[in-house]
C-alpha cells in the first residue's frame, strides 16, 4: 500500500539533519509560508515548518520517506513495519472518537469503528488517518463515505444535538463525564453489531473508569484502553473521520434550517454570528444551536443586552 502524505514532528537535532540534507541541489526551493525550508523533487513536496512539523506529500512521498528520511534523519524504519511496531492495531478491536467538543455551535458526535487485520489493510489503502490532519471538509466527507461502504454495519454513530447536550450538561456539569457516556453508548451500539469484539480504544480524555461505569450489560466485558494520540490507530482514525463527517452534516443541516452559515470553532467570528442570531431570534436560539456552557454564551448575551437568566430552562 502506498500513501501519498506523511507528517512528522521533528526534534531540533532531526530538523538540523534534515536542513543539511535538503540543501542538496537536487531539491528545488519552493515558496511556502511559515516554513524553515520548502523543496520539491519529482512527484514529492517536502515542507519543514517553523513549528518543527514535517509534511511530505506526493506520489513519490513514500519512497522518499522509506529510502531517505528514515535512514538519514529519523534513524528508524516505520513505513511498512506498522504491524511490528503496533501489532494490536491489526487485531480485532474498535476505535472511538468524537467531533464537535470544542465547537460552540452544533452537536457532539461520537463514532465507533470496528477493524481486523484485513480491514486495517483496506483502510490504509484508502489513506485513512486522523481527521484533524484532513483540512478539507469535502475530503473528510468523501473518505467517511468510503469508510462506511467498507465497514458496512461495523460502525456506529451517536449524535447529541445542542438541546440534548445542554440538558445533559445542566444535569452532569462535566464534559468528560458526558464524553464517557457518549463513548459508552457508541461501544454498546457497535457491540450489538459485532458482539465478539474484545477491545475498545479511544484517545485519553479522562479516567477509564468513567466509561466503564457508563457501560451497560453488553459492554461490561470488553477491554477498554485509552492512550494519548490514539488517532494513530486505524480504528480510531476511521472513527474520527466518521465523527467529523457526522458533525459536518449536522452543521450543514442546521445552517439550512436557520438560514445562516454556521461557523465552526469558538472564534470571534462564531461570537458575532451568535450575537446576530440572538438579536434576531432571542436568547433561546442558543439552546437550540449552541453549547451554552461555553464562556462564549456570556459574551454573546452581554453584547446583545441579555444575561444567562434570559435563557430558557436547560434541565
Amino acid at each position: 500500500m502506498n500513501t501519498n502524505s506523511f507528517s512528522y514532528k521533528l526534534n531540533p537535532e532531526q530538523q538540523r539533519d534534515l536542513l543539511r540534507l535538503l540543501k542538496d541541489l537536487r531539491y528545488l526551493p519552493e515558496a511556502v509560508p511559515h516554513t524553515q525550508i520548502a523543496v520539491s523533487i519529482p512527484d514529492c513536496r517536502i515542507n519543514l515548518y517553523t513549528s518543527g512539523k514535517l509534511l511530505v506529500q506526493g506520489k513519490a512521498a513514500q519512497d522518499w520517506v522509506t529510502f531517505t528520511l528514515e535512514p538519514e534523519v529519523l534513524k528508524e524504519a516505520r513505513v511498512g513495519y506498522e504491524e511490528i511496531h503496533d501489532p494490536e492495531a491489526f487485531l480485532p478491536h474498535m476505535g472511538i472518537d468524537e467531533s464537535g467538543k470544542g465547537d460552540y455551535f452544533g452537536p457532539l458526535v461520537i463514532a465507533a469503528a470496528y477493524v481486523d487485520g484485513d480491514l486495517v489493510a483496506k483502510l490504509r489503502e484508502l489513506g485513512v488517518r486522523d481527521s484533524k490532519k484532513i483540512s478539507s471538509d469535502n475530503v473528510a466527507l468523501n473518505m467517511a463515505r468510503d469508510i462506511r461502504k467498507l465497514l458496512g454495519d461495523r460502525c456506529a454513530l451517536v449524535t447529541v444535538g445542542p438541546r440534548a447536550y445542554n440538558r445533559m450538561y445542566a444535569k452532569i456539569g462535566n464534559v468528560n463525564k458526558m464524553l464517557a457516556w457518549g463513548h459508552a453508548r457508541a461501544i454498546e451500539n457497535l457491540l450489538e453489531k459485532v458482539p465478539d469484539c474484545p477491545r475498545a480504544l479511544s484517545d485519553k480524555f479522562g479516567p477509564t473508569h468513567q466509561i466503564e461505569r457508563a457501560l451497560m450489560e453488553k459492554g461490561n466485558k470488553i477491554r477498554l484502553d485509552q492512550r494519548t494520540k490514539a488517532e494513530s490507530d486505524p480504528a480510531v482514525a476511521a472513527a474520527s473521520i466518521l465523527a467529523r463527517a457526522g458533525f459536518i452534516y449536522a452543521m450543514k443541516k442546521m445552517g439550512k434550517e436557520y438560514g445562516v452559515d454556521v461557523p465552526k470553532g469558538a472564534s470571534d467570528k462564531v461570537r458575532k454570528v451568535a450575537a446576530a442570531l440572538v438579536a434576531d431570534k432571542g436568547p433561546g436560539i442558543l439552546v437550540e444551536m449552541a453549547k451554552c456552557h461555553f464562556q462564549t454564551t456570556d459574551k454573546v448575551l452581554a453584547e446583545v443586552g441579555y444575561s444567562r437568566r434570559d435563557l430558557p430552562p436547560l434541565s
